[in-house]
């Protein structure tokens, strides 16, 4: 019998388990030896279960940190490295093949023909150049439409598997009382959250397969809703991309955002209100130059503030989204739009209040500034959130992430929603473009 190959996943608990679940686990040509994991905290350390990895792996597959990456490869003998996680520089793929290759293995990227799934239903999938582009309000925009066409719309979620993956195999989010049942974390919170108020019940987990099946048994339509820059997990019918024209060039710089620009039937320019004419115009080129023939949308995505005189004059903290702060790099998001229009006193600096695995989150990334990022991976996570929020010397909080933070953290200062949606600038609309390819359901 031919000796199997040694493969090492690269990852970060979401694509790389669905490249295992896909290519590699019932595979007899390899042996997938370790995942190794990065950007999200404290995910390594543990084991890819046996009752998920199957026959072959009575044990598990252990997942180490990445930077065990080169010391792995050559105590195991990894033969091969497949890279699977999402939202990085050109640059910083290339610089961790040649850590690969110095260290005597094969560097691998595997491509969708090998890892995405057919569904009985058609697809909508929703994905993006970067993180942060607006992808959660155009899911919500997609999955409102086609349901005025008269679809039941099922929206099946990236991967966000922090707890009991063994749990987390298949999850169904049909209501509020399902995020406390599945103890979610703050980050899939702000995914889930927006779904079921709009009645859209969402799946997710770890085996895509398995929630897709489960999926198609109450849907007409599924929505894949995607995360960071990644591409989709299914066969996709129609597949919209959001471009950002805040980070000009990001859509042919970063991985694997500039494939589903290629990929895009449909092409978004979100949030072009609040960008430069120059930032437009050259993402318009990029657009152009590799996918002329997708549609092409531009977008806004106002906000809205319950009562935005509370805002004036005050000494505000802004909470927003976390991802999108790290590795997503912007450097603002919803609350600070919102503090600058409604007049703010100032915007107070969290880093002098920070504690914890928060203060260890600026140190990682220094460049969030004076943002508060919702992070929110666990219990103790979440805890010094709180704290930080609560030894901030501010007026009120300013929140810019798409849930309601109060229900989560015990604030000793006002919390401020604000809220935005897609909002499409001339024709055709994205209910034009899903009439005409899905048509009005009888």
């Amino acid at each position: 019998m031919t000796a199997r190959i040694k493969v090492l996943i690269m990852g970060a608990a979401g694509r790389d388990f669905h490249n295992f679940n896909t290519y590699y686990r019932d595979n007899a040509n390899y042996e997938v030896v370790a995942f190794t994991a990065t950007q999200i905290p404290d995910i390594e350390g543990r084991v890819y279960p046996a009752e998920l990895a199957g026959s072959f792996y009575p044990n598990g597959i252990p997942i180490l940190a990445e930077e065990q990456l080169v010391e792995t490869i050559k105590l195991r003998g990894v033969e091969e490295v497949v890279f699977a996680y999402s939202d990085v520089p050109h640059e910083y793929v290339m610089h961790k093949a040649s850590m690969v290759i110095a260290a005597g293995a094969d560097f691998k990227l595997i491509g969708p023909r090998q890892t995405q799934i057919k569904s009985t239903k058609p697809v909508v999938s929703i994905g993006a150049v970067r993180t942060g582009v607006g992808k959660s309000q155009t899911t919500r925009a997609v999955s409102r439409a086609l349901i005025a066409l008269g679809y039941k719309v099922v929206a099946i979620r990236h991967p966000m598997p922090y707890g009991d993956l063994v749990k987390q195999r298949v999850q169904r989010f049909g209501d509020m009382d399902d995020l406390v049942k599945h103890d979610v974390t703050i980050e899939e919170r702000e995914e889930y959250e927006p779904h079921i108020n709009s009645g859209v019940v969402v799946y997710a987990g770890v085996d895509y397969e398995a929630i897709l099946r489960e999926a198609e048994k109450e849907a007409d339509i599924i929505l894949w809703d995607g995360g960071n820059n990644d591409i989709p997990f299914y066969q996709s019918d129609l597949h919209i991309v959001l471009v950002d024209p805040h980070r000009p060039g990001h859509e042919m710089t970063y991985h694997p955002g500039e494939a589903n620009l290629r990929m895009a039937d449909v092409v978004i320019m979100n949030k072009v209100e609040t960008a430069t004419p120059e930032g437009i115009a050259k993402v318009r080129q990029s657009v152009q130059a590799v996918n002329p023939n997708a549609i092409q949308i531009e977008a806004a995505s106002p906000i809205f503030v319950d009562d935005p005189s509370i805002i004036r004059g005050k000494r505000v903290l802004v909470v927003e989204d976390g991802p999108t702060l790290t590795h997503g790099e912007m450097k603002y998001g919803a609350g600070i739009v919102a503090a600058q229009r409604f007049g703010a006193g100032e915007i107070v600096d969290p880093r002098p209040y920070t504690v914890g695995t928060i203060t260890e989150t600026f140190k990682k990334y220094p460049e969030i500034g004076q943002l508060l990022p919702a992070m929110g991976y666990g219990d103790q996570q979440r805890e010094d959130l709180e704290t930080t929020i609560n030894r901030a010397d501010a007026d009120l909080v300013l929140v810019g992430t798409p849930i309601d933070l109060s229900l989560l953290v015990e604030a000793n200062k006002p919390m401020i929603r604000v809220r935005y949606e897609l909002q499409e600038i001339g024709k055709p609309t994205l209910l034009d473009i899903l009439k005409d390819k899905f048509g009005q359901k009888a």
